[in-house]
C-alpha cells in the first residue's frame, strides 16, 4: 500500500522519528480541540450572547449619556425662553401674575387646612391631599 504524500522528510534516526510524532500529536491534539469548539454550538451561543449583551450595555450607555447632554441643553433652552417671555411682559401684567400666583397658593392652603378640620376622621387619612405640598408646588 503506497504511503500518502507529506510535507515533512523522513526520519533518518528513531530519535527523528519519536519527535516528529510526539509534535504530529500535539498538532493534531490542537487541531481536535478547535474543531470540539466549533461543534459545541451552546459554548459559541452564549459566547455570542455575552458579546451582544456587552456590546447592547455599552450602547445604552452611550445613549444615556447622550440623553442627559440633550437634556440639559433642552432645559438651558426652555429655561432662556421663558426668561426671554418672562421679560417681555409689561409691568403691570407681571405683578397681577404674582398676585394671583400667590392668592392661588394661599386658597389652596386655606382649602387644605379646611379638608382637615371639617372631613370625617376616614375620609382624612384616605385622601392623598397634602396641605403643604399644594403650598409648594406652585413655587
Amino acid at each position: 500500500m503506497p504511503q500518502p504524500p507529506h510535507d515533512e522528510p523522513t526520519a533518518s534516526s528513531p530519535q527523528e522519528l519519536r519527535e516528529q510524532v510526539e509534535q504530529t500529536r500535539t498538532e493534531l491534539g490542537k487541531t481536535v480541540e478547535v474543531l470540539a469548539a466549533k461543534a459545541d454550538v451552546k459554548a459559541r451561543a452564549q459566547e455570542k450572547a455575552t458579546e451582544v449583551k456587552e456590546q447592547a450595555v455599552a450602547k445604552a450607555g452611550e445613549l444615556k449619556g447622550q440623553a442627559a447632554l440633550k437634556g440639559g441643553e433642552l432645559k438651558e433652552k426652555a429655561t432662556g425662553l421663558a426668561r426671554q417671555a418672562q421679560d417681555r411682559l409689561p409691568g403691570p401684567v407681571k405683578g397681577k401674575v404674582v398676585q394671583a400666583a400667590e392668592q392661588a397658593r394661599a386658597k389652596a392652603s386655606q382649602a387644605g387646612r379646611m379638608w382637615q378640620d371639617k372631613a370625617p376622621e376616614s375620609e382624612r387619612h384616605t385622601s392623598h391631599y397634602k396641605p403643604d405640598a399644594a403650598q409648594t408646588s406652585c413655587r
